[in-house]
């Protein structure tokens, strides 16, 4: 890792009060399908990150919260489009820890096996056509990545467009964390 970890003796006063609203928030009340503190008190993957610039880290991870326990999204198609992100960035953290979250939000271990290698399919139309559509956001830079007037009225008959903006949302914002993570060198907690 590039970023040295910060124990919470090492934080100045934003610092502490943002891992305050980190660790205090929906991320550290509820289920905790991956570690979110080391023993150390430091924080695991994106979030040692955000402590170390917290003018940015703190709209970031309110964004990432938002997205987490405030969308529309259901917890499986969120999951999905997440996972989607992580196979399409290779971002190791956010697959290690989606793939727990996953699991406990009802992927199986097949569907979970098929989006970290692109195979994913749903029987579950909305599921599909949502996972669909972030390939297609993750395609930004291929050709005709655009997405022209006959496509969006597709995805928006399909999913609505709440439902397409929140994935669009959601799939800056991982990309965002997977970029944090790739450019500080963070990787899944006991392989650092």
């Amino acid at each position: 890792m590039r970023l040295p970890d910060l124990t919470p003796a090492q934080l100045d006063g934003a610092q502490r009060a943002l891992r305050t609203r980190i660790v205090g928030g929906p991320r550290g009340s509820g289920p905790q399908h991956f570690p979110l503190e080391r023993e150390d008190g430091s924080l695991t993957g994106p979030f040692g990150v955000m402590l170390h610039e917290p003018a940015l880290g703190a709209p970031l991870q309110e964004l990432g919260s938002a997205i987490r326990y405030q969308s529309g999204l259901s917890a499986r198609t969120r999951e999905i489009a997440i996972l989607a992100v992580a196979a399409a960035t290779g971002s190791a953290f956010e697959a290690w820890a989606h793939e727990r979250v996953g699991r406990a939000v009802g992927l199986t271990e097949a569907e979970v096996a098929a989006l970290a290698d692109g195979s994913f399919t749903s029987g579950d139309p909305h599921e599909a056509a949502a996972h669909a559509f972030c390939l297609r956001l993750l395609d930004g830079a291929g050709p005709g990545a655009r997405l022209d007037d006959e496509a969006y009225a597709a995805y928006a008959a399909a999913l609505g467009t709440t439902t397409m903006t929140e994935l669009v949302v959601l799939v800056g914002y991982y990309r965002t964390l997977a970029q944090l993570l790739d450019v500080f060198d963070v990787g899944v907690p006991g392989d650092q």
